[in-house]
């Protein structure tokens, strides 16, 4: 890492490791089909299938990958947004709702919606559009004061009140020797499923892109001498930054999201074209854009609620035990699970 910096700067250093972990990732996560809004789906109908193994497989491994390194000492994320700032029980939950009710919408969530629109897919290129400037009008613009209110209503401090490994009593190896239990149990869902093997390692890599990025740059920011926050893999936050810098300045800003968004697309597109996959696909009848697009306001104004999308606050900050980040990613199934049977009519029915 010392190398890297003296001959190309943190900064490029810093836009490198997010490329490589978008890469990565990308890849990964069309070669899989990752998707949360999929396996909610599957679970609201009452199946435990191969959507929810290949998400389970990736939220796993995220955890091993980073429980590991934590519990080995080669990362410490007590620093980590999601652990030493303030965060918002009341934010978590209700734009948790939001986030799974829009995905449900919008048919994908954010990170689903990027990787879709390397693949040709122009809905997702709308609505992850629409996503982003709604997420940007709810962190700096004009919803920002109605999501600073619902935030305020439950707060929780930062440090040990906000980990929920400390509320438990439980040690880092042996929340990755659980979590690594329940891979193997992904893996096993998988296979009586029918999941390719390829597919299930891919998945895998999608957890491992998440590990390699919380590890990268706690790498670089031990040896920078510039302060640079440790993160990993998350979408809205990132998306919003590179549109603005394209949008507003003569160069993007210097961030690990902006080397991520990028790589994330590039290596989605690299293997949608190695598998041709590649094509282009617009809204139909059975599309409604309406539908999109209020599905793109509720996960942008959620998103920001929630402190990060499915990905972000369900699998980034969820592999480091962020309280938040767990409160978020089980409302955004809840909120999934039952907007996909109240607009599949199946809550109508069950009701009456």
């Amino acid at each position: 890492m010392d190398t890297l910096i003296e001959r190309f700067g943190d900064g490029n250093v810093l836009i490198g490791i997010g490329v490589l972990t978008g890469l990565i990732f990308g890849a990964a996560a069309q070669h899989s089909r990752f998707c949360l809004r999929s396996a909610t789906v599957e679970v609201a109908e009452g199946g435990f299938g191969p959507k929810l193994a290949i998400w389970l497989i990736a939220f796993c491994a995220a955890v091993v990958g980073v429980q590991g390194a934590v519990a080995a000492g080669w990362l410490d994320v007590r620093e980590a947004r999601q652990l030493a700032a303030t965060g918002s029980l009341s934010g978590a939950a209700i734009g948790g709702l939001m986030f799974g009710a829009g995905m449900i919408l919008a048919r994908g969530c954010a990170s689903r919606l990027l990787v879709l629109s390397a693949t040709g897919n122009l809905r997702a290129i709308v609505t992850g559009l629409v996503l982003t400037l709604v997420a940007q009008a709810s962190l700096r613009g004009v919803l920002s004061p109605l999501r600073e209110e619902i935030g305020s209503w439950a707060l929780i401090d930062g440090g040990q009140t906000r980990n929920l490994l400390s509320a438990l009593g439980l040690s880092h190896g042996v929340a990755a020797a659980v979590a690594g239990l329940a891979l193997l149990a992904g893996f096993a869902l998988a296979r009586h499923r029918g999941v390719a093997p390829g597919r299930a390692l891919a998945a895998a890599l999608v957890g491992a892109a998440v590990a390699l990025g919380w590890i990268l740059t706690y790498r670089l920011a031990q040896t920078s001498f510039e302060v640079v926050p440790i993160s990993s893999v998350t979408f809205t936050g990132p998306s919003t930054d590179t549109l603005m810098g394209l949008v507003n300045e003569r160069s993007l800003p210097v961030s690990f999201g902006v080397g991520l968004v990028p790589g994330v697309f590039l290596g989605a597109a690299a293997m949608a074209l190695l598998n041709r996959e590649f094509r282009i696909q617009r809204f139909g009848a059975d599309t409604p854009m309406e539908r999109y697009l209020l599905g793109a306001a509720l996960m942008g104004f959620g998103s920001m609620l929630a402190g990060g999308c499915a990905v972000g606050a369900g699998v980034s900050g969820g592999a480091i035990f962020s309280v938040t980040a767990w409160l978020a990613v089980l409302a955004m199934w809840i909120g999934a699970m039952s907007t996909h049977l109240l607009v599949s009519g199946r809550l109508v029915s069950a009701t009456a």
